[in-house]
């Protein structure tokens, strides 16, 4: 059945929401699917060898790019999230954006202004990440404390939107190559943020705009730039002046304080990539830091 087979029901087309009863209490790799807006969500979930002692856990929710899905954010080879996971003893989730294909392949996310037919549909992905958190919450044992959200480039934004929507659920997000693209943003309380950018990344531009490399502007729109979104999340966490933090060789890391911290760092190359992982075409992602490591570094120091 593969990694990710070890649910028989599921594997047999049983939703999860006819299996109310289960828990994922116990180490190892789930399936399962949400129903949001009348439509089946999929999701996927990695639960550490941590969990065997009983001590609750923190959650990262793992968004992919637009484009992509829940199958290839999980890939180990490509963002190494399953193999931190183990390491340092947290649930990790792979929920799927919206997809018009049965087998949720090329999914985007709601995000406010980007991206594809999530943005275009309206759906309601605040909704969806708001049962995967709930589901958890009540099937698993979670430090609801400590739930975080993260995501690759139209994930990034989703994560940003979560956190205006919906920063009751969340202590942070972490964006990589994908800046705050929301429509209106209120949070009621302070979400720390991560921000990981390629200053040469030809999609999501550093300086704001649309990208050379977008296959078909229609789907996505004139991104915010790296420059406004960490200024006004600075202003919603009440953050004060950056300082440095983190210097390596082809990248380096500043941070505000305040209410939640701001945290930006940005690598010299790599495009528009995931730092220290891998992608098939293009560009190679920069290997000067490890996007994975500098995220659990920093949720786990909140």
């Amino acid at each position: 059945m593969g990694r990710w087979g070890v649910a028989l029901l599921v594997a047999l087309g049983v939703s999860l929401a006819a299996q109310a009863a289960e828990r994922f209490d116990r180490p190892g790799d789930y399936r399962g699917a949400l129903t949001v807006q009348g439509m089946e969500r999929a999701y996927l979930l990695h639960v550490p060898p941590a969990a065997k002692q009983g001590a609750a856990l923190p959650l990262v929710i793992a968004l992919h790019g637009g484009g992509g899905d829940m199958e290839r954010m999980a890939r180990d080879d490509l963002f190494g999230l399953i193999s931190k996971a183990d390491r340092a003893g947290f649930v990790v989730a792979f929920p799927n954006g919206y997809s018009r294909l049965h087998f949720g392949k090329f999914a985007t996310w709601n995000a406010g202004r980007c991206c594809g037919a999530a943005r275009d549909r309206n759906s309601d992905d605040v909704g969806f990440l708001r049962q995967v958190i709930e589901t958890f919450a009540a099937q698993a044992s979670i430090d609801r404390k400590r739930v975080f959200a993260i995501g690759l480039s139209n994930g990034g934004m989703m994560a940003y939107r979560l956190a205006c929507e919906a920063p009751e659920l969340l202590r942070g997000i972490m964006a990589v190559a994908g800046t705050d693209n929301t429509v209106t943003c209120a949070p009621s309380r302070p979400v720390a943020v991560l921000h990981i950018h390629a200053r040469d990344d030809d999609h999501v531009l550093f300086k704001g705009g649309r990208g050379p490399a977008a296959v078909n502007a229609d789907l996505v729109t004139d991104f915010t730039s790296v420059p406004a979104t960490i200024e006004k999340w600075t202003r919603l966490n009440r953050a004060g002046v950056a300082k440095p933090v983190l210097t390596f060789s082809g990248a380096a890391c500043t941070r505000s304080e305040g209410a939640a911290p701001v945290q930006l760092c940005v690598t010299e190359n790599g495009g528009h990539s995931w730092p220290g992982g891998a992608k098939a075409r293009g560009e190679a992602p920069s290997q000067a830091i490890r996007a994975t490591d500098v995220m659990w570094g920093f949720f786990s120091g909140l």
